[in-house]
């Protein structure tokens, strides 16, 4: 008799013959814009570390500093024993950096999306959400079993036909969205959804994940960007990318996050954030309300990598922030090209189904405020060597 997990072993061969399987690198380094990957010396070009912040001394010092006073862990959830000064200062200061009333912290954005759909809508009411956006906010769809209307990808005509058709059926209407989508960079319409919701009485949720620390005044976020304070309901985001530590966020009304203490399920049933996560968290908001030169130089390396990679041929998709896709088309080419890139010395990952859809295989690369010229430089005469060697480039 086979072992009830034998089945396992077939998928994975599967995966492997599609060019599907995924092969985790090892790094043994600070992030930065180099790191010591699998024993070797490469160019950062994958992590969401936007801002350089992950490795930051200010950032390393608080964290210490708040070791020695608090200890490492909170020991309990927030609602019992879990809720340190710490918390309820990060809690605070977001609240005041996004321009909002008040905002709630959990143990990372995924868990952050967790809490909130399930809080917000139930078996009697409706989502609209974007056919593009993340697994969190998908997973926090299906655990609110409410019904799940798709729309497609930034199409507010479309949506507007879907509420048209679906909405009256429903106690509630949500209507959730990416603000940044991470594998396209391209931006969620978010003055055209919101006019669509206050039209129809719908609920709107921006996770702005990839917005915070890249769009807005000094990073501020998509709601700062198209200047929607007051306007979009609930605003999740995380502390994992350009804060370059860890946590989620979300950020609202007085009454939201109060509904989220009682109800959302992560804060309830799952311990705190940790004590050097929260005070790097507080040095990373200081350092962006400070000054705008690490989001400025952001920008700046991004628009210089993305024209020099079009001029080479490159396709970068519909990107309109700094993640830059480099379409591909089909996987086993994507984590062939990824692997000669490797070879270059420059670490830029595959990226293929069922993170996107098939055919649709890329490299997704993040240039970075941490980045010079000479690195990005580097990286252009990597990816046209590769890409000539391997057909993509014919000029």
């Amino acid at each position: 008799m086979s072992h009830p997990l034998s089945w396992i072993d077939e998928e994975l061969a599967a995966l492997k013959e599609a060019g599907l399987y995924t092969y985790i690198r090892t790094i043994e380094s600070p992030q930065g814009a180099w790191l010591t990957v699998d024993g070797k010396r490469v160019l950062n070009f994958c992590s969401n570390n936007y801002l350089g912040l992950a490795n930051h001394p200010r950032l390393v010092e608080a964290a210490r500093k708040a070791m020695e006073q608090y200890g490492v862990g909170p020991g309990a959830v927030r609602t019992i024993a879990g809720t340190m000064t710490l918390h309820v200062e990060l809690e605070r200061r977001l609240a005041e950096f996004k321009g909002v009333e008040a905002a709630i912290t959990f143990q990372s954005g995924f868990a952050a999306n967790l809490a909130t759909i399930p809080a917000i809508v139930g078996r009697e009411d409706v989502i609209f959400s974007d056919q593009l956006n993340h697994a969190s906010i998908i997973d926090g769809c299906r655990l609110s079993r409410a019904t799940i209307v798709a729309y497609p990808h930034n199409d507010v005509d479309a949506l507007e036909d879907l509420i048209k058709e679906h909405g009256s059926k429903y106690r509630r209407k949500l209507i959730v969205t990416d603000g940044v989508f991470s594998m396209d960079g391209d931006i969620a319409p978010l003055p055209r959804l919101a006019e669509l919701a206050k039209r129809y009485g719908c609920i709107l949720m921006v996770d702005d994940a990839h917005g915070e620390g890249v769009l807005g005044r000094g990073g501020r976020g998509i709601v700062d960007h198209f200047d929607l304070h007051g306007v979009v309901d609930i605003e999740v985001g995380t502390m994992s990318k350009a804060f370059g530590v860890m946590g989620g966020v979300v950020a609202g009304s007085r009454r939201l996050v109060e509904w989220l203490r009682q109800r959302g399920r992560p804060f309830l049933f799952s311990s705190a954030m940790t004590v050097p996560d929260v005070a790097a968290c507080l040095a990373a908001i200081d350092l962006l309300e400070e000054s705008t030169e690490l989001v400025d130089r952001l920008w700046d390396n991004a628009r210089y990598f993305k024209a020099k990679m079009q001029e080479l041929g490159f396709d970068t998709g519909q990107s309109e922030t700094p993640i830059t896709p480099i379409m591909l088309g089909e996987a086993p080419l994507a984590q062939e090209f990824s692997r000669r890139l490797f070879e270059e010395g420059v670490f830029a990952m595959a990226i293929g189904y069922p993170t996107v859809p098939k055919g649709a295989a890329r490299i997704r690369v993040m240039p970075s405020a941490a980045h010079t010229r000479e690195d990005l430089d580097f990286a252009i005469r990597a990816f046209e060597k590769v890409g000539r060697e391997l057909g993509v480039l014919v000029a």
